[in-house]
């Protein structure tokens, strides 16, 4: 693949995912992440908003909105770009600067003249900061994923010594690996267990063990399908639909903590609250609402309603001296 065909299928790919890696982009692209570095730079240097972000929750984002319009290019122009990528001197060399400055107007419109570039001393690093942690919430000690990452690559079988959430102690298990995603700030290690996929966060991986035999995975299962398999699974969870209401000031909050879980939010209504309703894969998920304390009644189902009540008096009683 040609560079300025590399470039549009890079451009391309930012815009098929809000956030991704250098080294993702280089596997997709078959360069090195070297290769990938220099490209991205090509992008911001003729000024579509690509950003990139350093450190272990970086990655790099084409910001969002309408300034990289692929779909707007007529096929004249795309195939310019193909040809020669972002370059308006090599398009000016084969006839092609109208059709060169007519798409990157649609790659990067703007609202008002562009400014001149002594008009802009500030980077779009100066302006503009991107911090994928989760919140509320400490990073939590990992184990050596490179190591992980060198013995993955043996393609055999692992014997793990995993935690699972809410157990005290933790437990040998032997598995299927298929390799390491990282999904909203935390590492995990997706694998078969009993032929069935399974997802075990890093953070619960006390040790583990390279085993004699090749790892036996599904068949036409492979890592990027088993993961998105499973966080499809977790998100569709939803056995226990809790509906509640919310003062109307509290919703952004709650917005954030909940997350996925959060299904609907109404407009406020005269009293000042918001009704919602909120997914849970079983009842006891309901006790993650008695952080939201006076600004939320839970009304629907009543098991939820008892169940909140009960912790509520328990933990009155609990604070009573």
């Amino acid at each position: 693949m040609s560079r300025p065909q590399r470039l549009i299928e890079l451009l391309a790919a930012l815009q098929a995912r809000p956030r991704t890696t250098a080294e993702s982009l280089a596997d997709e692209l078959g360069v090195s992440t070297r290769t990938v570095l220099r490209d991205v730079r090509a992008l911001v240097d003729a000024g579509i908003p690509v950003f990139t972000e350093r450190g272990k929750y970086g990655g790099i984002s084409l910001l969002p909105g309408d300034q990289a319009g692929l779909s707007k290019l007529t096929t004249g122009e795309a195939d310019l770009l193909r040809a020669v990528g972002l370059d308006p001197d090599r398009a000016r060399q084969v006839g092609g600067e109208a059709a060169a400055r007519s798409a990157l107007r649609k790659l990067t419109p703007r609202r008002s003249p562009p400014p001149a570039r002594d008009d802009l001393p500030l980077s779009l690093t100066d302006v503009i900061a991107i911090d994928n942690r989760p919140w509320f919430e400490e990073a939590a000690p990992l184990p050596d994923v490179a190591g992980l990452v060198r013995d993955l690559r043996t393609g055999r079988r692992l014997r793990i010594n995993y935690r699972r959430s809410g157990s005290a102690s933790a437990r040998d298990l032997v598995v299927d690996p298929y390799g390491l995603v990282q999904r909203g700030g935390r590492w995990y290690l997706v694998a078969d267990r009993d032929r069935h996929p399974r997802m075990f966060a890093l953070s619960r991986l006390r040790h583990w063990a390279v085993l004699d035999g090749d790892r036996r995975l599904r068949p036409g299962a492979d890592l990027a399908g088993t993961a998105r398999e499973l966080g499809e699974a977790l998100e569709s969870q939803g056995h226990v639909v809790v509906t509640a209401w919310v003062d109307a000031d509290r919703l952004d909050l709650v917005r954030r903590i909940l997350g996925a879980r959060l299904r609907t939010a109404g407009g406020p209504g005269d009293d000042g609250r918001v009704e919602i309703t909120v997914a849970y894969g079983h009842l006891d998920g309901v006790r993650q609402l008695l952080q939201f304390g006076e600004h939320i009644e839970v009304v629907a189902p009543e098991a939820a309603r008892r169940l909140l009540h009960r912790l509520a008096v328990g933990m009155a009683h609990r604070h009573a001296h």
